[in-house]
């Protein structure tokens, strides 16, 4: 299953995560004065079922893998931080401790769709028609 599909039903931990997942970006964008992580956006928070720990997944926009590894580091070292302002908002009893991951996966894709672009352009210079999209 995706990382980022959830499975049906929406449960607590849901919950939790998609209050986690405002909360984080809000303070990102307002209370984080770093300028490696300025461009930092939280995709997605997976919350353990025991509320132990959070899996925090963001991206650094138009910035590299390296870029992304530098930033998880600098985010993991305010990971106390983070999770003492969510104390703050979250109703729960425990505030799961933070893990963050520079998710590469729209990077990814954006590489993706390029490679396929170059090769929807080599068909058409060989003469090979190009195949219908299916969401056209």
């Amino acid at each position: 299953m995706s990382r980022h599909r959830r499975p049906q039903g929406f449960q607590r931990t849901d919950r939790i995560a998609d209050q986690m997942q405002r909360e984080l970006s809000r303070l990102l964008q307002f209370e984080m004065k770093d300028p490696r992580v300025h461009l930092a956006t939280v995709q997605d928070v997976r919350v353990s079922r025991d509320l132990s720990f959070a899996d925090v997944y963001f991206t650094l926009l138009g910035q590299g893998k390296d870029e992304g590894l530098v930033a998880e580091e600098v985010l993991q070292n305010a990971a106390g931080f983070f999770r003492s302002e969510l104390a703050k908002t979250l109703n729960t009893r425990t505030t799961p401790k933070l893990r963050f991951h520079y998710d590469e996966i729209p990077e990814q894709a954006s590489k993706l769709s390029v490679l396929i672009d170059k090769a929807r352009a080599t068909d058409a210079d060989h003469g090979k028609p190009a195949e219908a999209d299916p969401e056209d």
